[in-house]
């Protein structure tokens, strides 16, 4: 597992250059890619190496404009590049025009050095939380290549994972960063979605969607997110002493997958026996979220007024499954969508009420483990009920506005769990802080875990 500060030093001391971190990153990329691997609809390899040599001539000059510089990144299909057409993982704008211009999370990577390496696969429009795309292929899981990978960011976590990159940039509307992360085994960060503007990025549900990135770990997406947002935030790994931590077992900690369940639990015990205090509380009111969004709720009714049009003329280009989610925004009426917006601001005033006496809120980011891919390309009757369990837990935070961070917690020879470490609105730096210590623990358990098998 390779991490941008230990890359960063690597270049610093002359031990490795970006170069040939990029000619690495694309040598893997290309034997992936001929295996059948669909973490990316694209790369140049030209374009990469030439922004790799530029940034090792620049660091001879001695201009070094961050810790990402000169590392390999990968951009998920929904940001702008200038001169290039950005998909949304479809079909239906593959003869658009291309960008004038990056999206302004991009130029803010760019500006960086980050060297990038190629448009990542995703869900179509970034609307489901599974990662099947028919125009593209389906990124596998690089843990099992039975799974799902889980979405809309597949290919972000599959090309972190499969190590092509040191950190990739995604999006998050209802867990698209946060359910890729925990099915691959990554860390994902999606912050408070005000933090880092959206500008050339194609929108989902602008009430949602938050940018963010997956990495090797908790400190990479502090680093990423510093660049994205222009805030630096204080987020040295909390000591878990003293640590007041909340855990709800309403709807968020309701059927769970016995693997899930065994993971989380476990984390818990290690937290209560490091000293933190992880207290049970109630928050009932999160079980009348399915009938808030029973019509589609914010999302349905934001993409369809980006998508009408789009409907209208090229409908036959869609994911008919895809196409089903954005049609149910077709009817919604301006008195449904003011009632879930003030649906929103009551829950979002529990929250505070429930949990503001908390440094974080831990959840399972998803009630279940990676379920098998092939199930649901066949059955549209269990990949939707699949989807709405995956989205769940994830898309509770983003409805309360909130932001979260998922880091692996199962061990080694489980199948992979996240554990998300959740917070109210602008609380980014209380979240990552926490999400350190807590990673900081599990590392630790591993690793003894690992040394006992040795010796035994």
């Amino acid at each position: 597992m390779q991490t941008i500060r230990a890359l960063a030093a690597s270049l610093a001391s002359g031990q490795v250059s970006a170069s040939g971190l990029a000619e690495a990153s694309i040598d893997l990329l290309r034997q992936d890619w001929a295996k059948g691997d669909m973490s990316f609809i694209s790369f140049d390899m030209e374009t990469t190496l030439s922004a790799a040599a530029r940034s090792d001539k620049l660091r001879a000059g001695g201009y070094v404009p961050s810790l990402l510089a000169g590392l390999p990144v990968s951009l998920k299909d929904l940001f702008d590049i200038k001169g290039q057409v950005t998909q949304a993982g479809s079909r239906v704008l593959e003869r658009a025009m291309s960008a004038s211009r990056d999206a302004l999370a991009v130029a803010r990577l760019r500006q960086a050095g980050a060297v990038f390496v190629g448009r990542t696969n995703m869900t179509e429009f970034a609307f489901s939380a599974l990662g099947l795309n028919p125009h593209f292929g389906t990124p596998r899981n690089p843990i099992d290549a039975r799974w799902v990978a889980g979405g809309s960011s597949s290919g972000a976590a599959t090309s972190v994972a499969r190590g092509h990159v040191v950190a990739a940039l995604g999006t998050d509307t209802g867990g698209s960063i946060r359910i890729p992360a925990a099915f691959c085994g990554v860390t994902g960060f999606k912050p408070t979605a005000r933090r880092v503007p959206l500008d050339g990025t194609i929108p989902l549900a602008s009430s949602f969607d938050s940018i963010g990135a997956l990495a090797n770990s908790v400190d990479c997406c502090v680093v990423v997110d510093a660049l994205l947002s222009g805030e630096r935030l204080s987020a040295s790994p909390r000591p878990l002493e003293k640590l007041r931590l909340a855990v709800s077992s309403d709807y968020v900690g309701e059927d769970l997958d016995s693997e899930v369940a065994i993971a989380f639990t476990r984390t818990l015990e290690l937290l209560r026996e490091a000293g933190a205090s992880v207290k049970f509380v109630p928050f009932p009111e999160l079980n009348e979220l399915p009938s808030i969004n029973k019509q589609g709720g914010l999302t349905a009714a934001e993409a369809w007024a980006f998508h009408r049009t789009h409907v209208e003329t090229k409908s036959a280009l869609y994911d008919p499954r895809v196409l089903q989610r954005i049609r149910l925004g077709e009817h919604v009426s301006a008195g449904y969508y003011i009632s879930v917006l003030s649906a929103r601001q009551r829950m979002v005033r529990i929250a505070h009420e429930r949990l503001s006496r908390f440094d974080a809120w831990l959840m399972p980011t998803v009630s279940m483990v990676p379920p098998l891919l092939e199930p649901l390309e066949r059955d549209d009757a269990l990949f939707f009920r699949t989807n709405a369990r995956a989205l769940r837990n994830p898309s509770t935070v983003n409805f309360l506005d909130g932001c979260a961070i998922s880091l692996p917690c199962h061990l080694a020879g489980e199948r992979p769990v996240g554990l998300s470490v959740c917070g109210l609105p602008m609380h980014d730096q209380d979240v990552l802080a926490v999400a350190g210590g807590i990673e900081a623990l599990l590392i630790e358990t591993r690793s003894n875990l690992k040394n006992k098998h040795k010796n035994t």
